[in-house]
Formats: C-alpha cells, sequence, structure tokens
C-alpha cells in the first residue's frame, strides 16, 4: 500500500462515521486555559452556532499536503486568520457533512464530485459561540481553484507531515478581553496557523496518533 492509501486507512481506522451522531465539543478555545466548551458557565450568555469545516486532503502530485485558506482581510469575524474551508450549517436540514462539502465548493471552488470525506473528528467550541464539527475529505484531481474574493485572501497547501509533528504544536498566549488566553500555534513558513484551526489539527492529530 502507498503512503497516501496508508494514511486514508489510518483515517477510516480512528475517526468517527462522517454520519454519526453529532455531540457536544470535547475541545475549545478555552482547553489549554482549563475552561470546559459550551454550555459552561463562561460561556453564558453566548448564543451558539452550529459550523462544519473541511481539512482537504490532496494525496496526488506528491506527499501528503492539507488545503489551508487565509480568511479576507475585511471579514467582520477572523479575518485574515488561516482556516479550513467552512461555514455555518444551514438551518433548513443541512447536516453537518452536506455543509462542510457545500463550503469547499462555494469558497474555493473545489465541487462535490471532486471530494471524498472520510471521517469525523472532535467537535471545536470556539470563543465567539460557534460549534465547529471537522471533517476530512480527500480531494480528487482535474478540479479548479476559484476562491471568492469575498471570503478568501488566499489558498495554499501546507505538509500534512508538519502539521502532525508534535515537535511544530507549540503553545502561545495573548491578551484577549482583558485575560491572556493560551492557544496552539503552527507556524510555517510565513503564515501563522493558529486558534481554532491549530486546535482542530491538534485534536486530529491526538486522533491518529495519540
Amino acid at each position: 500500500m502507498d503512503e497516501g492509501g496508508a494514511l486514508v486507512a489510518r483515517l477510516r481506522d480512528c475517526l468517527d462515521p462522517v454520519d454519526g451522531p453529532d455531540l457536544q465539543p470535547r475541545q475549545g478555545d478555552g482547553f489549554l486555559d482549563g475552561k470546559a466548551p459550551p454550555p459552561s458557565p463562561e460561556f453564558a450568555g453566548v448564543e451558539i452556532r452550529t459550523a462544519a469545516v473541511i481539512a482537504p486532503l490532496i494525496l496526488h502530485d506528491g506527499p501528503p499536503r492539507l488545503l489551508l485558506t487565509e480568511r479576507a482581510s475585511h471579514l467582520p469575524r477572523h479575518a485574515g486568520q488561516i482556516s479550513f474551508p467552512g461555514g455555518r450549517i444551514d438551518p433548513g436540514g443541512e447536516t453537518a457533512a452536506e455543509a462542510a462539502v457545500r463550503e469547499l465548493e462555494e469558497e474555493v471552488g473545489i465541487a462535490r464530485a471532486h471530494v471524498e470525506l472520510v471521517g469525523r473528528f472532535d467537535s471545536y467550541a470556539t470563543v465567539t459561540g460557534y460549534h465547529v464539527t471537522p471533517f476530512v475529505g480527500v480531494i480528487r484531481p482535474g478540479y479548479t481553484l476559484r476562491p471568492d474574493p469575498g471570503e478568501v485572501a488566499d489558498v495554499f497547501e501546507t505538509p500534512f507531515d508538519f502539521l502532525m509533528d508534535p515537535a511544530n504544536h507549540q503553545r502561545h498566549s495573548r491578551e484577549w478581553q482583558g485575560h491572556v488566553r493560551h492557544y496552539y500555534a503552527m507556524p510555517w513558513n510565513e503564515r501563522y496557523i493558529w486558534g481554532a484551526t491549530a486546535g482542530m489539527l491538534k485534536s486530529l492529530h491526538d486522533r491518529l496518533y495519540g
């Protein structure tokens, strides 16, 4: 079995089923500060909104990579941050998996015909009130990237091995709303991967290799 095939087999073995039940977040922005994710007293009065993201795994034309985006600078939340493609789940009956695939196409132009979801990992709670369900999806060749300038400033690939290497799972901190917040960061080249995205990557690592 080649490297890509072995990785997909491991993902299928270690991750939750794509269509499994949605669970309360076990990880979140306050995890390194000893705070529980919502619903918890720290999040009193915060409206909880459901969202889904996809970690797009590229296995063709070289070693495994994950595709990440840089959010547009004019967005009201998380502007300029590195993120997975994703967004809010349509309350009209859309599943988390459907939302993740739809957002991938809307944000970067990869049509659903070019993605195969292989599993779901631990949901993540953001301090801004989002309950995020993350998926891993293998991206089939033949797509054309068409980033939506209203949401995405840039799209780039990062080596999977780098993101899964514990030596690169740094712990950083900064002051936010009068409190010191601790979070994971994985600086790569000129990119500063941090916060929820780095937290979900750490969670993915723990599922596969922890």
